[in-house]
C-alpha cells in the first residue's frame, strides 16, 4: 500500500513551491514520483499536429514523493502511518491521528 495515492491533498515540502498545496494527478510508483496539479510547472515546445496546434504549453512536471507530505485536516503537513481497522489496513495521519480516506 502507498502513503501517497491519486486524489491525495499534498503540501511540497521543498523547491520552488515549498508550502504550496495541490492535489495528486498520478502517481509512478516505479519512479517514486507524482505529478501535483498546479506544482512544478513547466513550458514544453509542441509541435502542431491534427489534434493540437503548435506553441507553448505549460504542463506539471512530475516530483519526487520525498518532498511531498499528506495534508492533514488543518492543512499542514503530516507523516502517514498505516493501521488495522475492522479487518482492514488503512492511511493514519501521524498528525492528528485521523483515518486518511481515499
Amino acid at each position: 500500500m502507498q502513503k501517497i495515492r491519486k486524489g491525495d491533498k499534498v503540501v511540497v515540502l521543498t523547491g520552488k513551491d515549498k508550502g504550496r498545496s495541490g492535489e495528486v494527478i498520478q502517481v509512478m510508483p516505479k519512479e517514486d514520483r507524482a505529478v501535483v496539479q498546479g506544482i512544478n510547472v513547466v513550458k514544453r515546445h509542441q509541435r502542431q499536429t491534427q489534434t493540437q496546434e503548435a506553441g507553448i504549453i505549460n504542463k506539471e512536471a512530475s516530483v519526487h514523493l520525498s518532498n511531498l507530505a499528506i495534508a492533514d485536516k488543518d492543512g499542514k503537513p503530516t507523516r502517514v502511518g498505516f493501521s488495522v481497522v475492522d479487518g482492514k489496513k488503512v492511511r493514519v495521519a501521524k498528525r492528528s491521528g485521523e483515518v486518511i480516506d481515499g
